[in-house]
């Protein structure tokens, strides 16, 4: 999936709380990521969001990416009950710790950031 691949004009720099907060879950979260290069919703914000995880040094690993077909149909869909993409699941083993939808008001790398900071805030 084209849209995956990190926007190489993003500037960390500009995002350093963002990035200090991917940073700060490194190696205790798992990133679930649905979209398709179909969806121009996806190829808006998903550049940006892997710029951001690239920038804080996220493993490969960590980060698993699932096609939608035009159905909304793809891996995991109904289990994580995709309705919109891209849709972005963060979460700690089995606790869901931050959810990006196409419909938030922020963009992804941030929103995420601002959940991960916020469920911190709460342990």
């Amino acid at each position: 999936m084209e849209s995956i691949e990190p926007n190489p004009t993003w500037d960390p720099a500009a995002h350093s709380e963002t990035v200090q907060a991917l940073e700060s879950a490194v190696g205790e979260v798992t990133y679930h990521v649905w979209g398709a290069d179909w969806c121009g919703d996806c190829r808006s914000a998903l550049p940006d969001f892997f710029a951001a995880l690239a920038a804080a040094g996220i493993p490969d690993r960590e980060i698993a990416v699932h096609e939608v077909d035009q159905q909304k149909d793809g891996e995991l869909v109904e289990e994580y009950d995709v309705t919109l993409i891209p849709t972005i699941v963060v979460e700690d083993g089995d606790e869901e710790l931050a959810r990006f939808e196409e419909s938030e008001n922020l963009p992804a790398a941030e929103h995420v950031a601002r959940e991960l900071l916020d469920a911190d805030s709460l342990a």
